[in-house]
């Protein structure tokens, strides 16, 4: 039992956690508007539903949500302004 958790703990020092991964992404800036304030301008757009995913890429966020009549919207927001791009 015990080689088995040494070999895993190489395992993770050679090929790192999950967490290296996005130690290799940018950050918002420190003036960017909370993530909230964002999700809450989507959720006050007429026919939405429900968020599917929010993504941070490239310096701005992207929000993927569903209408009423399940239409698929995606809309790409500025992190300082909170204004869509």
């Amino acid at each position: 039992m015990s080689r088995l958790v040494l070999a895993t703990a190489v395992a993770v020092l050679l090929f790192g956690g999950p967490a290296s991964a996005a130690d290799d992404r940018p950050l918002p800036p420190q003036n960017a508007k909370k993530l909230s304030e964002i999700v809450a301008k989507v959720e006050q757009r007429s026919d939405f539903r429900y968020i599917d995913e929010v993504d941070w890429d490239s310096g701005a966020y992207t929000v993927t949500y569903y209408t009423t009549d399940r239409a698929k919207v995606e809309i790409t927001y500025d992190p300082v302004t909170a204004e869509p791009k």
